[in-house]
């Protein structure tokens, strides 16, 4: 029975979780494209004087010391802060760097390690079991068209090894991705208020990562050039590794953990889709190399794909308008 002047208490549904970024969130995310868009260049110049596998080594070094003197453990299980580390940064820079030094084209490799959005997307719904909404997958498959496109227009011969490597590398990062997001999904289940910090899971589970990379080196490159490298650094290595440490690493993968804490990995890692595109453009500035009409027109349908994913293109449904109600219905009266 309800009396008079009170209201039925209608129970409030669970919130479905956001199938796209909110506006800073997906700021966050752009930074971090245009960050590792830039990178390659830098990459490209640090790689003149230090052997891949060696520069690797070093970046992950120096994110680990001394950062992980000052920054808390992340709240998670080791065993899943250690597999991030062995997928998105050991895996993945260990076959890209690997696949570079096979002959690995850079331009090339930016674009063929994009195949880790569709993977993400697909470990995420197995793993995860995070459906992907029907925009999401057009957007995918708009933003891989893209991918397909560029990498035509490149016309560069590569190796099928050197090939197989670089697709190792995607797959790798797309597995750290999910796992990423498995340790958020588990915050949320356990009730913790606050998701774990990018900044202490980029820098713990990179531990894993210096020790076999300096070790691959060796194998690859030998004890007298390593030696040789680490005896003398020149300027453009050691401008490229703080780029790559402190920009690209730190700061990049740092908010890049967290967005993947918070939000569906299908709605965070699309944005990597726009690397490739800042990649060309920052080539074409810094180094001259002007994109043909392939290139542009594959980087307007990444940026397609991206705004479809993301929600920016998706067509707004007006709410229908809820019946009035009577604020004094008369059986209520006594």
């Amino acid at each position: 029975m309800v009396g008079c002047g009170q209201t039925r208490s209608v129970p409030r549904l669970p919130a479905a979780p956001p199938t796209s970024l909110p506006p800073r969130a997906a700021a966050l995310a752009v930074v971090v494209a245009v960050i590792w868009g830039v990178n390659f260049v830098v990459i490209d110049e640090g790689l003149g004087d230090v052997p891949p596998t060696l520069f690797a080594a070093v970046r992950f070094a120096l994110v680990v010391v001394p950062a992980v003197f000052f920054v808390p453990r992340p709240a998670a299980r080791w065993r899943d802060v250690a597999a991030v580390g062995a997928c998105m940064s050991l895996g993945q820079f260990g076959f890209l760097y690997t696949a570079l030094a096979a002959g690995m084209p850079a331009g090339l490799a930016s674009l063929v390690l994009q195949a880790q959005v569709v993977l993400t997307v697909l470990f995420a719904s197995l793993a995860l079991r995070e459906t992907p909404t029907r925009n999401q997958l057009v957007g995918v498959l708009v933003g891989a068209a893209g991918l397909v496109v560029v990498g035509l227009a490149l016309g560069a011969r590569t190796p099928l090894a050197a090939f197989a490597l670089t697709l190792a590398a995607a797959a790798s990062w797309a597995a750290g991705n999910v796992v990423s997001r498995r340790i958020g999904a588990a915050s949320a289940a356990a009730g913790v208020s606050r998701p774990t910090s990018g900044l202490s899971l980029t820098v713990w589970s990179a531990v894993v990562v210096p020790v076999p990379l300096f070790a691959l080196s060796l194998v690859l490159d030998g004890p007298g050039a390593v030696g040789h490298t680490l005896a003398h650094p020149t300027l453009a290595a050691a401008l490229s590794t703080a780029y790559t440490v402190y920009l690209s690493t730190l700061l990049g993968y740092g908010i890049w953990n967290s967005l993947l804490a918070r939000y569906p990995a299908s709605a965070v890692v699309p944005f990597t889709m726009l690397v490739p595109v800042v990649g060309a453009a920052t080539a074409w500035l810094v180094l001259g190399e002007v994109p043909n009409g392939g290139q542009a027109a594959g980087g307007v349908l990444l940026l397609v794909g991206v705004a479809i994913t993301t929600g920016v293109l998706r067509r707004r449904r007006h709410a229908p308008t809820p019946p009035e109600v009577d604020r004094h219905p008369a059986h209520l009266a006594k």
